[in-house]
């Protein structure tokens, strides 16, 4: 059983948690987070879900929510190790912003992990991603385009992260 910790929609805890797939609230949230892998080369990690998962079969960056007790950036480690096998620090976190994600009652964080890694150190989550690749932010921006990358995320990505990266990904679509 995964219990999440609730916040209302300024991020101020509430005092109490709920179970993973029970209805939330009209005033409660949920933290997640997502992580933006970057390797020396410049390469982006990007994994594609599970087909049984919602959006199912289309790429994105790693992440989840952040499980009761955890601030975001521990959840943020655990999603990435849980999901890559990429063991980060907290402090190996670049924090890139906040948004409410609606009717979603998401709270969701954004980092990028800048790290020594290759496709050799890529261990994946069998229930969560079933393949991956290192990718270049032009390659990144052309999957969006075909429609294989979660848009949502890659939104993110683009308004969070380009300068980090890639200026040309805040170029308007």
């Amino acid at each position: 059983m995964e219990l999440w910790d609730l916040y209302d929609r300024e991020k101020h805890p509430l005092g109490r948690t709920i179970e993973r797939g029970k209805t939330l609230g009209a005033e409660e949230y949920h933290l997640a987070v997502n992580v933006l892998s970057v390797n020396a080369e410049g390469r982006l990690l990007i994994t594609k879900r599970h087909p049984a998962k919602s959006h199912g079969g289309l790429w994105e960056i790693s992440g989840g929510s952040v499980l009761a007790g955890e601030t975001a950036r521990q959840g943020a480690v655990r999603e990435l190790f849980e999901e890559t096998g990429l063991r980060a620090k907290e402090s190996e976190l670049t924090y890139c912003g906040t948004l409410l994600r609606d009717p979603w009652h998401g709270i969701m964080e954004y980092y990028v992990y800048n790290g020594n890694f290759s496709a050799a150190d890529i261990r994946l989550q069998e229930s969560e991603t079933v393949d991956f690749r290192l990718v270049t932010p032009a390659e990144l921006k052309e999957m969006y385009k075909r429609g294989e990358f979660i848009d949502f995320i890659y939104d993110r990505v683009r308004v969070f992260n380009s300068d980090m990266i890639d200026p040309s990904l805040k170029e308007k679509e």
